[in-house]
């Protein structure tokens, strides 16, 4: 199959990228992230997104408008992790599911699927209906088998991994040690 996959980071591409080779299809990465902040991360993301492309001769194509402006109108007053991160898969998927379609793709998936920390019932059930809209199928695999492997060959690959999912919110929850703290 002819696949597009979303991709947040260069290293929770690696295991995914490997996977799909390795299952024999032809897999475009398409790098489309308006969660993340600050600017100077969104932009090492992508340095490190590109520097994996050229290793692993990857194409990839890079939405590079930085999109802080417009995630943070769909999740103000949605801070909370279990709604606002519902949203921030519709502002990636839907426009995946979209390119996918427009572009001849037969499926598209995301490496957000890698993370132990996403929610995958929800991702699987928001790419399977989009998948409907729009004609190109949600490709659902559970890429956290290969967690381990993808973070080794992202280390040795000296490709830079960041602490945190990328939005301010979770920046915040991943260094705010006062926060679940009473005051």
């Amino acid at each position: 199959m002819k696949i597009l996959l979303h991709v947040c980071c260069g290293p929770c591409s690696v295991y995914p990228l490997a996977f799909l080779r390795q299952q024999g299809h032809d897999v475009t990465g398409w790098f489309y992230n308006p969660n993340i902040h600050p600017y100077k991360e969104f932009r090492r993301r992508i340095e490190a997104l590109e520097d994996f492309s050229r290793q692993k001769n990857f194409r990839v194509e890079i939405d590079r408008s930085y999109g802080l402006r417009n995630f943070l109108r769909h999740v103000i007053f949605h801070e909370e992790r279990k709604e606002r991160c519902g949203i921030c898969y519709d502002l990636r998927l839907l426009p995946t599911a979209m390119r996918a379609a427009e572009q001849g793709f037969d499926a598209f998936t995301t490496t957000l699927l890698y993370s132990k920390y996403q929610n995958h019932a929800e991702l699987r059930r928001k790419g399977e209906a989009l998948a409907a809209q729009f004609g190109s199928a949600f490709f659902y695999h559970d890429f956290r088998e290969g967690w381990q492997q993808g973070i080794d060959e992202s280390i040795a690959m000296q490709l830079y991994r960041q602490p945190y999912c990328g939005c301010i919110y979770s920046e915040q929850e991943r260094y705010d040690k006062t926060l679940g703290t009473p005051a």
